[in-house]
């Protein structure tokens, strides 16, 4: 993954900071971080950033969008903390001040590329990891730059702990496929896998995100997998 370019401006290099951007390191700082504070809490966000709940699991969602699934999740569960990752500055503040919004203490979110998430977190340092409809670079050209690939899940099986759990959802058959054999080869051992969620045995446990709800309006199948660390 060292090979690879980090795709995302900096915060403090923008001429014309939209209120978007000067809220996440104002308003919102408490709970939000740039890019550049992001990885200093590498293996300490138990005790630097969680301190009143140091003991908590703490969970993953990689790509929050508006945040509806990320404040739903925080709120539902209180003894568990929740980090997000989000690049673009609106849906990031959006994300961070519904979870606020819903009372939800547990809840931080970075401002950092998702593809290097070893820049931001120590082994073992996460339980549950969720990643929710990422972009599907459709084009061939393009899929190089899909999240989901050989060297990004050998790199987050490391920094989940032993038992942790992984959902994986998208609307795209062709990255549902590309992804489930990354993980096939991968260290993840599978535990579910529907390519109907809404016509599934599944269904009663899922939470509908924005997206999901605009997929399914296009009559579109949800595919999901879930998987688990060994251990």
């Amino acid at each position: 993954m060292s090979q690879k370019r980090i795709r995302i401006c900096r915060t403090d290099g923008l001429p014309q900071p939209t209120y978007y951007v000067q809220a996440l390191q104002t308003e919102f700082a408490p709970w939000a971080f740039c890019e550049k504070r992001s990885v200093l809490n590498k293996g300490q966000w138990a005790t630097q950033v969680f301190a009143d709940s140091s003991s908590a699991p703490i969970d993953l969602e990689i790509g929050t969008g508006n945040g509806i699934h990320f404040a739903h999740y925080a709120e539902q569960n209180p003894k568990r903390n929740l980090i997000g990752i989000e690049w673009k500055f609106k849906p990031l503040i959006q994300s961070i001040r519904r979870a606020l919004n819903h009372g939800a203490k547990n809840a931080r979110i970075v401002r950092y590329d998702a593809g290097f998430p070893d820049h931001l977190f120590a082994a073992g340092e996460l339980d549950r990891v969720m990643i929710h409809f990422p972009d599907p670079w459709p084009k061939e050209k393009q899929k190089k730059h899909r999240l989901i690939n050989d060297a990004f899940l050998t790199t987050l099986f490391k920094l989940q702990k032993k038992g942790a759990e992984l959902e994986f959802k998208t609307d795209n058959r062709d990255y549902f496929d590309w992804a489930m054999e990354c993980f096939e080869r991968s260290a993840y051992q599978q535990t579910s896998i529907t390519y109907d969620l809404h016509n599934s045995d599944y269904q009663s446990e899922n939470f509908v995100t924005h997206f999901e709800k605009i997929f399914l309006k296009q009559g579109l199948p949800i595919h999901r997998a879930t998987f688990q660390v060994p251990g």
